[in-house]
């Protein structure tokens, strides 16, 4: 691989950044002093509609959201997001009562809450935990964009072909449930292996589960 190519896969990787959104200016001071402190990247937003309108690509990392704001709230700032198909995994920071709206806000998809008040390393192991839970999203997500465009370089055939394989079934069995000689299922099967990029059956089944 070329210096180039490997400069060029540094720079499209973004790091990953801790976004912080609260209305209180204290709160706010206190976790950049503490995020500084460790050399955490991260960016801080006053409201949720100054984060809407400074991140409109999703980027790598988490959200440390305040569940209860003037104008746009911290769940409403949720719901947003999944409308946008933006995946980051949000801590919410809770006060006292807050509870009920923090578990809503979970089985919408948040990761975690943590009340007020909450000590720097509570925050900070839950901010990390957050942001590896990103990470392997993401490393889901490109596995599977991976093989989706694999599996659109096989034809139909190739495609029933490797539906088959993964079950286990061996190729005359395969050839007898298709129609065709076992040889064609051989040669087949020897191309999904090729275009799929796959040196085992193993390969192929994990390949399928992603799907």
């Amino acid at each position: 691989m070329s210096f180039i190519l490997i400069q060029s896969l540094h720079m499209k990787k973004q790091s990953p950044t801790v976004f912080i959104v609260d209305d209180d200016s204290a709160i706010r001071f206190a976790m950049q002093a503490l995020l500084d402190s460790v050399d955490i990247e991260h960016e801080i937003f006053a409201s949720a509609n100054e984060f809407l309108d400074k991140n409109t690509e999703q980027r790598p990392g988490c959200l440390v959201l305040d569940i209860r704001m003037p104008g746009l709230g911290g769940l409403e700032l949720q719901e947003e997001l999944i409308r946008r198909g933006n995946t980051l995994p949000i801590i919410f920071i809770t006060g006292h009562g807050d509870v009920p709206m923090a578990v809503e806000a979970m089985q919408k998809g948040a990761v975690d809450f943590i009340q007020k008040p909450f000590r720097d390393q509570e925050l900070l192991d839950r901010i990390r935990e957050a942001l590896a839970t990103d990470e392997e999203r993401r490393e889901v997500q490109e596995r599977h964009s991976e093989v989706a465009k694999k599996l659109a370089t096989l034809t139909n055939r190739e495609q029933e072909v490797f539906n088959l394989v993964v079950t286990g079934k061996p190729n005359k069995v395969i050839a007898y449930d298709l129609g065709v000689s076992q040889r064609t299922v051989e040669i087949h099967r020897a191309r999904v292996m090729e275009k799929m990029q796959a040196r085992s059956l193993a390969d192929l089944v994990k390949m399928h589960m992603t799907i």
